[in-house]
């Protein structure tokens, strides 16, 4: 695995700097992301064992925080923060815009497998969060729907269980941050072992409605203040090279 990780990222790093020659024009972009299949999935779709999750469709603002992160350390992964070392904000705002149009179907969720109250649970807490532990619900940030909402908030749903439990894990433990006030870091500090296996368990047995397009926008009030929703867009948001 390691060794097909290395080669898709130096695949990823010619064909960036073969378009970088050529511009930011979006009829190379298929060609300038292509690279990110390899361990994204074709189209970015997901890999079927679900540790490279879903790109496509996803909001573009999430995407270009998810990028900027990496970039920065804010998420840690250290192929992915070597390839996105050297590229500028209007690149990568490109690269997400491409991917948040892609409006594919989605597979079929995964069979459950959890006991029947573990998913009772995990469905508690994201449709009624714990107000006793200064849960918010899942569904006052990621819509009702929980498909996320534009240009920010991504979808809960469509992504595999043990994504979504390291991924929860990581916002708990501190390995994964947010530009501040973390809103996810608050959250997750307060799950508990248990709560985000059951949250994982019932997000990724749900069936993704509309093909999971986000919501056009947030609801009003949402319950915590979040700084990845106050990051600015690229000026240029056609990811033309400054």
């Amino acid at each position: 695995m390691r060794n097909f990780i290395r080669s898709a990222l130096l695949a990823c790093l010619c064909c960036m700097g073969a378009v970088w020659a050529q511009g930011a024009s979006q009829d190379a972009m298929a060609d300038r992301v292509l690279p990110c299949t390899a361990c994204h999935g074709e189209e970015g779709r997901a890999t079927p064992d679900g540790y490279f999750p879903r790109i496509a469709g996803k909001p573009a603002g999430y995407l270009y925080n998810q990028l900027r992160n990496f970039r920065e350390g804010r998420r840690s992964y250290p192929q992915m923060a070597y390839l996105l070392t050297h590229l500028t904000d209007g690149y990568l705002y490109a690269m997400a815009s491409h991917f948040s149009e892609l409006q594919l179907p989605y597979a079929a969720p995964a069979p459950a497998t959890a006991p029947q109250a573990v998913l009772e649970r995990g469905e508690a807490l994201v449709r009624h969060g714990d107000a006793t532990r200064d849960l918010p619900a899942c569904q006052q940030c990621h819509g009702q729907k929980l498909t996320g909402t534009e240009p920010f908030i991504p979808s809960l749903l469509g992504l595999s269980r043990d994504y979504l439990s390291s991924q929860l894990g990581a916002w708990r433990t501190g390995q994964r941050h947010a530009p501040a006030p973390d809103c996810m870091a608050q959250i997750a500090r307060h799950l508990s072992l248990d709560d985000v296996q059951a949250v994982a368990a019932w997000l990724s047995v749900q069936a993704v409605p509309d093909d999971g397009k986000a919501a056009a926008h947030a609801p009003d009030t949402l319950p915590l203040r979040c700084g990845s929703l106050q990051v600015q867009l690229p000026p240029d948001q056609r990811g033309e090279q400054r």
